[in-house]
């Protein structure tokens, strides 16, 4: 369970200034949502062939190359608007667009969530201060298709209540991964992740979810992060490509939305930690598509 004698601090985050717009070059191809309030309904497969695979293999990696050279960046004193604007300029360098950059009218290319933000904070002019976590939300649109990443890092020294939950979270979404198999439903992932969550006596978001990444930035296939049993139990398919990313935190499941209608924070204003991987099930498993490609 998790220790009687909370040592990370309790979120007193407030929303900074968010700068103007980044542009895109008029020569990179954007995806149908653009300029859209709600993005066009997808009626395709929840399973891919092999060329469609191969080609969310190539966006995956270029979110996760981003992803790190992005992380560098990440210091006490550096705001999430200044780590949005490397994000913003690394993806539209190598031809692609930055997914979340009017997704349903979200202003900022990447998602930076620091402290209690669950997820979707607005990259702004907030500092990260020594001590505080931040989770970074990358997806890149490339030759079509998605490829969704998220880590939360360590600004400085962390408190250890915060490093083990960072550090558990990612091991979350790994047994959640490991769940993955063909024949099996789909809720066995969040089964796996709640089991593992509870151990430590962390909550576990209910609402948002893992989802169908490919053609569509969100398929309609749902991808639950806790013990959803007896639902969401459609069978797991070789071809499948879909998101793993669990939201655990250091008390309460639930969550209050911000003004601006994105950033959910934790009710209680206890930390939350993230963690995403865009996978494809294989005929025996489920094979990572977002690790770097000097990995």
């Amino acid at each position: 369970m998790a220790s009687a004698l909370s040592t990370a601090p309790v979120g007193t985050l407030t929303k900074g200034t968010v700068s103007p717009e980044r542009a895109v070059p008029a020569s990179i191809a954007k995806p149908n949502y653009v300029g859209l309030a709600e993005p066009p309904r997808y009626t395709g497969p929840d399973a891919f062939d092999a060329e469609t695979i191969n080609k969310i293999r190539k966006a995956a990696q270029l979110a996760a190359d981003a992803m790190v050279a992005t992380g560098e960046l990440v210091k006490p004193g550096v705001t999430t608007d200044e780590l949005d604007a490397f994000a913003h300029q690394y993806l539209i360098d190598r031809g692609a667009y930055p997914s979340c950059l009017n997704y349903k009218g979200f202003p900022k290319a990447i998602c930076t969530s620091v402290n209690e933000v669950v997820c979707h904070g607005i990259p702004d002019s907030t500092v990260l201060n020594d001590g505080d976590i931040v989770n970074l939300d990358i997806t890149a649109y490339l030759d079509g298709v998605h490829g969704d990443h998220n880590v939360t890092f360590l600004v400085g020294d962390v408190d250890e209540e915060s490093r083990l939950l960072v550090e558990r979270t990612h091991e979350a979404m790994m047994r959640g991964i490991r769940a993955a198999k063909p024949g099996r439903p789909i809720n066995v992932i969040g089964r796996a992740i709640e089991v593992y969550a509870r151990r430590f006596g962390y909550g576990t978001v209910h609402e948002f979810i893992g989802h169908g990444v490919g053609p569509a930035f969100h398929t309609g296939l749902v991808i639950p992060h806790y013990d959803a049993a007896p639902e969401y139990s459609q069978l797991i398919e070789p071809g499948m490509v879909f998101t793993v990313e669990p939201m655990l935190t250091l008390g309460t499941r639930h969550w209050d939305m911000w003004e601006d209608g994105w950033t959910a924070v934790t009710r209680d204003r206890k930390r939350t930690a993230q963690f995403e991987h865009t996978v494809v099930i294989t005929d025996d498993g489920a094979e990572i598509l977002t690790l770097p490609s000097q990995s």
